[in-house]
């Protein structure tokens, strides 16, 4: 029986470790949090940090596994590909190129030194480097860690004043202790945040989105909702699926399973904001095995252990589909989610993470949400109405907390 070694342990990995055991791969997880769910239905829990990456070489090494794989959790990828390549497991990729996708600074340079469309962007490893540039950079600006995901510790920044909280804010998500200050694009229509798929190198599956956020949440840049096919014009998608497999060539990709962030912003260019080797979180592969029918999560699974990749092409969606993160307000006690009887026979799927009385927080990253809701609709029409107006429709009910 294959052994996968899968880093981190949270929900999103639920459909990684049942296609595992489909397959008929024994599932181990590894992190530090031995309460986190997906321990409880892995094979076997292994307590280690996942950016230690000797130490859970030297688990995977005495455990003998056959693959590794860091799936919708940011931390653990670049650890995943040290160990396929000290131990000569599949891999999407070598460690540096898979170094240079995970480090912010890093891939806007790569970007940049092959001629691709790239905000202007600085690196920092202290608040004083950032601060000496204040009255400088071209505003507004995005602010972010060069090393986290969730859009923890990211912020827009209009004015020099507003440049020290925002600096200070993201070198408190960072491991490395190192942020980047970049142009802020403004966008046509909708960013997309969405999951692809290489098989030896080529592009087997590509999908763009409409990545929405709740402006009224503690963080308007915390994804709050997605919609699928895209806003995007054609022509542009097809300009980023070529740019994409460029990026993949230069890179020496292999197989693998990609969370992709792309947009096309006023000055009619498109961008490849973030590409990493990774299932995206939000389950957004499992939104697209609904809407397409092509089962990334086996795609992935295969790739980590080495087995043939046969479940995975590209297919049209049948169907317009979107997903709500359900989410909090404000801080309070989960009292019920109330859905309108206008999409009720448009909801495919319900999942919440949350019991009634259980305390819930407001929505300033990812990890605050407190489920997903997938609907369906015929057409456009009908997505496009729900979708501007969410609170409408939807609406997660708080009471007080005594």
């Amino acid at each position: 029986m294959k052994k996968l070694l899968l880093l981190g342990g949270s929900r999103y990995l639920l459909p990684v470790i049942k296609a595992a055991k489909n397959l008929g791969i024994y599932t181990i997880t590894c992190d530090y949090l031995p309460d986190n769910i997906a321990h409880k239905y892995s094979d076997q829990y292994c307590n280690i940090s996942i950016i230690d990456k000797e130490a859970v070489l030297k688990a995977a090494e005495e455990l003998k596994i056959d693959g590794i794989m860091s799936f919708a959790c940011d931390p653990g990828v670049v650890t995943a590909a040290y160990v396929a390549e000290k131990m000569g497991l599949p891999s999407c990729g070598n460690f540096e190129s898979v170094s240079i996708l995970q480090n912010k600074a890093k891939f806007r340079k790569f970007l940049t030194d092959h001629g691709f469309n790239v905000p202007v962007m600085h690196s920092y490893f202290t608040a004083d480097e950032a601060e000496n540039d204040r009255d400088i950079i071209n505003y507004p600006v995005i602010v972010k860690p060069v090393d986290s995901a969730g859009s923890k510790g990211v912020t827009r920044v209009d004015a020099p004043e507003q440049l020290a909280d925002a600096v200070k804010h993201a070198f408190e998500y960072s491991i490395k202790k190192e942020i980047i200050i970049e142009d802020f694009l403004e966008k046509i229509g909708f960013s997309s945040d969405t999951d692809c798929f290489s098989v030896d190198g080529k592009l087997e599956f590509v999908s763009f989105n409409s990545q929405r956020f709740d402006e009224s949440s503690d963080n308007p840049y915390a994804p709050a909702a997605y919609s699928w096919p895209s806003s995007m014009p054609e022509q542009i998608e097809n300009e980023l699926t070529r740019e994409l497999q460029r990026l993949i060539e230069l890179l020496d990709l292999k197989s693998s399973i990609y969370n992709v962030e792309t947009r096309l912003a006023t000055n009619g260019k498109p961008y490849i904001m973030e590409f990493s080797p990774r299932g995206g979180g939000n389950r957004l592969a499992e939104c697209l095995r609904y809407a397409t029918g092509v089962d990334l999560i086996e795609g992935a699974v295969r790739a980590a252990v080495g087995m043939p990749i046969d479940c995975v092409s590209q297919k049209p969606y049948v169907g317009h589909w979107a997903e709500i993160v359900l989410h909090s307000g404000t801080e309070g006690k989960y009292s019920g989610l109330w859905i309108s009887d206008e999409i009720k026979d448009n909801v495919y799927e319900e999942d919440l993470w949350v019991s009634e009385g259980d305390i819930v927080y407001g929505f300033d990253s990812a990890n605050k949400a407190i489920g997903t809701l997938v609907l369906k609709f015929d057409d456009e029409v009908l997505l496009e109405k729900v979708m501007n107006n969410i609170s409408k429709y939807i609406k997660v009910k708080t009471g007080e907390i005594v």
